[in-house]
């Protein structure tokens, strides 16, 4: 990689097409269109180029400003992975995989991706607390909305038995992904939400968002086994109350605040 690439501007006062179609004749590198300019970038001088848009333009009579600038060349990737940061939640350890394990933490390796969640948003990492707490060694898991699977992993790295749910597609393909880089595995997957849930569980969890939560509550529930604990989260303090009145005939264990955020933690109760 170059020391520094060239950035040529392009704003014709119009025939925007015209200038569109020039400029990609010239060069073979990536535009940009954004509002009406064009910004091509290169490691080879773009002066030449700046020249021809400028000659153009005079031969159509139409106004266009240019601004050709050489800029250092930054290592996007490097600069990336140097801003994602591991995090230590409870006995577990989350970090992407460019960074070090630690010995005495259980290991989590989470490549942030499209899907929600790497460890630092409070609501991650307070589920991450509760599955540290209540998630027991061989007890069957269900995730539901998984999202980067980062929960699901954090039961299958106790030794449980997982399956994962979420509507959507990419979701479930980014948490296949990182169950593979964490060298666990989950029993089942399927493209939807609890109520397409064949078997009771003794953990159910959800990180969502409170409607979804509030809508969903009765499948869920149907989900516990006879003393199962249900994570729930996704929940900012000020629906709370409205939550808590759907899973009010759950025994509540505990509140989980951080911040303007809060996790509930629920055991189902005996018949």
């Amino acid at each position: 990689m170059s020391d520094n690439y060239y950035e040529l501007t392009i704003k014709p006062e119009k025939n925007y097409e015209l200038f569109l179609d020039l400029l990609s004749s010239l060069t073979n590198d990536a535009i940009e269109e954004l509002d009406g300019t064009l910004i091509a970038r290169s490691e080879e001088d773009l002066s030449d180029v700046e020249e021809g848009i400028l000659k153009f333009a005079q031969a159509l009579e139409i106004k266009c400003e240019t601004i050709c600038l050489e800029k250092e060349n930054i290592d996007w990737i490097k600069q990336y992975q140097e801003s994602v940061k591991s995090v230590e939640i409870g006995n577990y350890f989350v970090r992407p995989s460019w960074e070090e394990k630690k010995d005495d933490k259980i290991d989590i390796i989470i490549d942030p991706a499209l899907s929600f969640g790497s460890g630092h948003h409070e609501t991650t990492s307070s589920c991450i607390e509760a599955i540290d707490k209540y998630v027991q060694s061989k007890q069957t898991i269900l995730d539901v909305g998984t999202g980067s699977g980062i929960l699901a992993v954090a039961a299958a790295k106790k030794d449980c038995i997982v399956d994962i749910c979420d509507t959507d597609e990419v979701c479930i393909k980014d948490t296949k992904s990182n169950f593979e880089l964490n060298n666990v595995s989950f029993k089942s997957s399927w493209i939807g939400s609890a109520n397409n849930a064949k078997s009771k569980y003794d953990v159910v969890i959800a990180n969502i968002v409170a409607d979804v939560l509030s809508m969903i509550a009765g499948d869920l529930k149907k989900c516990l086994n006879e003393k199962g604990i249900l994570i729930i989260s996704g929940i900012l303090d000020k629906h709370l109350a409205r939550v808590q009145n759907r899973f009010k005939d759950l025994e509540e264990i505990e509140l989980i605040h951080k911040n303007e955020w809060v996790t509930i933690v629920y055991k189902n109760k005996e018949s």
